[in-house]
């Protein structure tokens, strides 16, 4: 397959057409690039799971670009989401709703419940308008690795094995929508991301953790939102985190670092602009200042696949503070690891 490259995110009509007919785009959003198709047509959608890789039990969630979109596709919106939708949408919210018979259970997993995400990005606002289409649209990229938030790792992931790559900016928060179901009396976070638990407490006064957010899913567990069950974001390097106070944890890592070394392995650090300097290894990486953790959120993925680019064997990351965006962070780098940790 060749995948067509458009440039001009202002003229779309040729990749809305590509979505009309059943094709796959990839468009920039502002949490990562999402890899689009038609989420009513069941066999456009079953090609996205085909392309990434994807297990067919892990939901999508579904774009819109106004309101009105949201009716056919939902049946009913609860007084918790129409709170959290005049408070953030559009943005990097997706909510969960109980899904009409219009949504196929491609999209859903087999749930009776359907994710729905309005974003703030201009350039898929616009193919969704111009599609006239609501989209389903997980990251763009092999399913498990982490996800691309710049046009040319949608391009090394996906070139050849979708119709269309639409070449916008790096995404603005670089970590995927914060998801929250909405179907149960107390809003439950499903995922963390850029709306983070601080900001929902006080829109909603209270508000809930999912319980399996601590761990990975186990086999027969049926996970609630995307990412839930399956390791995700991960480099090919093994990754692992390690906790606790910082000086202890610069030296622990250095420690680290040599005995993998002298074993024959390739080492890779995750610092901060904060330790950069603190460390000694094959390859080490500032992910952002621990002033401003946006930075941090917003490189981690591309910061991860650059250990990929210079062939890194182990990656020890430093943990980071869980308040804020730092939870949406530490949820990506857990699961990035496998949830495993040294702690010091």
């Amino acid at each position: 397959m060749e995948t067509i490259i458009i440039s001009d995110t202002n003229d779309l009509q040729q990749a809305a057409e590509i979505l009309r007919q059943g094709g796959l785009v990839a468009s920039p959003t502002e949490t990562v690039y999402g890899l689009c198709a038609n989420a009513l047509n069941e066999d456009a959608v079953k090609n996205i799971y085909k392309a990434k890789g994807r297990p067919s039990d892990n939901p999508l969630i579904v774009h819109i670009a106004d309101l009105s979109m949201l009716q056919p596709l939902v049946t009913e919106v609860s007084p918790i989401a129409k709170t959290l939708m005049e408070r953030f949408w559009p943005g990097p919210m997706t909510l969960v709703f109980k899904a009409s018979s219009l949504v196929p259970k491609v999209v859903t997993g087999g749930l009776d419940t359907v994710a729905v995400r309005f974003p703030s990005d201009p350039t898929i606002t616009n193919l969704i308008r111009t599609s006239g289409l609501p989209l389903a649209a997980p990251s763009a990229n092999t399913s498990g690795k982490p996800s691309p938030t710049n046009f040319s790792r949608v391009y090394e992931d996906l070139n050849g094995k979708i119709d269309c790559i639409i070449q916008g900016g790096d995404s603005q928060f670089g970590v995927e929508s914060t998801v929250i179901d909405t179907t149960g009396e107390i809003a439950t976070i499903l995922r963390p991301g850029g709306i983070t638990f601080e900001m929902l407490e006080e829109a909603l006064g209270k508000v809930m953790m999912d319980p399996a957010l601590g761990h990975k899913l186990k086999e027969g567990e049926v996970p609630k939102a995307p990412g839930m069950k399956y390791t995700h974001y991960a480099p090919n390097a093994k990754v692992i985190l390690v906790r606790g106070e910082q000086d202890k944890v610069i030296e622990k890592i250095n420690e680290l670092v040599k005995t993998q070394q002298a074993l024959g392995q390739k080492v890779g650090v995750m610092a901060t602009d904060e330790t950069l300097s603190y460390f000694k290894a094959d390859t080490v990486y500032s992910v952002g200042t621990e002033n401003d953790p946006r930075t941090i959120a917003a490189q981690l993925f591309e910061v991860l696949r650059k250990y990929d680019d210079a062939k890194m064997d182990i990656v020890y990351s430093l943990a980071f503070k869980t308040t804020g965006i730092g939870q949406a962070i530490m949820n990506r780098l857990e699961k990035s690891a496998g949830y495993h940790f040294i702690d010091v």
